[in-house]
Parts: structure tokens; sequence; C-alpha cells
């Protein structure tokens, strides 16, 4: 796909040899171009540019003037195109890829569309890291969503088997190959470690604030830190759960969803 320029200059020769020197690169196309300030303004509201070609004094709005009036936020990549060397620290600080002057040399032109190339593959790979982690979060999301966790837990328990409900548990706790399941005042043993119960329970209600404690996020009355690695978790039910640094951020992201 091209990259779409555009060209402002409001001398005729210059526009012209600039169209021809930028007619030898087959990754770019010339989108369009303009004489004066309010022309280049018109240009970008109503367009979506790569790359803009722009002399610094024009009648009506100069350069500087048209990023001031349109946001340097909303410019494509900016290479000034003067006759004058003497506003090249202003062009910079106003994020300008490069700076020509005129008569534009074919291999300074080059060099410049080599940095806006550059540029836009640099930004373009930022973009699609972004919308691959965008993507990521949405795909844990949905899965989160129609994952169906268990409502009920079956705890053997001798000769009968008790069925608790997983919204009245207030912790659990790890126990060698037990999982102790504190629900109100009776504690019951599952046979299951701790890290198959927090796969199993719903990450979004029971989060894992230490290697050995797993807690209803419903239940969390309080948090207790003690300096920047440990702490505390006080539950509604006035249990006391030791927390660590991995189990703090573990809950701040639960307290998101």
């Amino acid at each position: 796909m091209k990259l779409k320029a555009l060209i402002a200059d409001d001398e005729t020769l210059a526009r012209e040899r600039l169209r021809f020197l930028l007619s030898g690169d087959d990754e770019i196309a010339i989108a369009g171009e303009c004489r004066n300030g309010r022309e280049v303004i018109a240009a970008l509201k109503g367009d979506r540019y790569d790359v803009l070609f722009l002399d610094i004094q024009m009648p009506g709005s100069g350069g500087f003037e048209i990023i001031e009036q349109v946001g340097i936020a909303h410019m494509p990549n900016i290479v000034f195109v003067t006759a004058h060397n003497h506003y090249a620290v202003k062009a910079f600080e106003v994020h300008a890829l490069d700076y020509l002057t005129k008569p534009v040399e074919p291999e300074r032109l080059k060099d410049a569309l080599d940095r806006v190339k550059e540029r836009i593959a640099s930004q373009t790979a930022l973009l699609t890291q972004g919308q691959l982690k965008s993507a990521l979060a949405s795909l844990k999301e949905v899965e989160h969503a129609e994952r169906e966790y268990p409502r009920r837990l079956i705890v053997p328990n001798g000769t009968k088997d008790s069925f608790v409900n997983v919204d009245d548990i207030d912790w659990v706790e790890a126990a060698d190959y037990y999982a102790c399941l504190h629900v109100g005042g009776k504690n019951l043993m599952l046979r299951e470690t701790i890290k198959q119960l927090a796969e199993t329970l719903d990450p979004r209600k029971f989060v894992r604030v230490h290697r050995c404690a797993i807690v209803n996020v419903d239940r969390v009355r309080e948090i207790l830190r003690e300096g920047r690695s440990e702490g505390w978790v006080l539950l509604s039910s006035g249990s006391r759960i030791k927390m660590s640094k991995a189990g703090w951020q573990n809950l701040l992201v639960a307290s998101r969803s």
C-alpha cells in the first residue's frame, strides 16, 4: 500500500520539482497539492495523509501557523521544505521529521523518505501490538463470561456428602493435599489442593491472596498493608488472612473487573 503525500507550497516550480522527484518512489502516492495555508487546513480536515511536505512561508498561514491551528496531534508526519535554514531549530521543536532546503536535492529527499517510512513502520508496529493486546484482553473477558464456574461444591463427610454453595464460602485455606473451606462458622475439608481450587473457582469472585489462602472478594472488609511486600486481608467474619505482594496485585485486578 502506497503512502499518501500532500505537497504544500505557494511556488508552482517548487511543487513541480517535488512532484517530479517523488514520482521516482513507487511507495509514495501524491494525494494532493496546496498553494496556501487555507488549502492545507482544508485538506487535512478532509482526508488523512501519511506525510506532509510543508513550506514554512506561504500566503495566509505559514507552516508553523498551520500546525498551531490543526494541532500537532492531528498532523501527519511533517517534512518542512523552505528556502531558509534558520527555521531548523523551531521545526524540530514541533516534531518535524526532516527539514529540506530549496532547491531540494534527490539524495536529501531520499533520506527524508527513508525516515518517513521508518516512522510509519514503527507506528504501524505499535498499533498492531496494541490491537493484539486489546484482542487478547477481549478474548479473556469472553472466556471468563462464557465459562461455567461451579455454583456448588460437593464435600465428602464420612458416609454422607455435603453440598456447599460457592457464594457462602468466606475463604479457603491450604492444608497439604486438602483445602479447608471456611463457611460461616464451619470448616469443611475438601480433597483438592488450593491450586486446583483456584483454577476451579471464578477468578472474578475468588482471589488467591497468598500461596496458602483464597478469599471471597465479597467478604473483604479491609486491606491492611505492612511495608511493600506483605499485609493482611480482614474479612467481614472477622478473619484476618495473610496477604502477599502478588496477592495484593491479584486483588486489585479483581476489584476492577
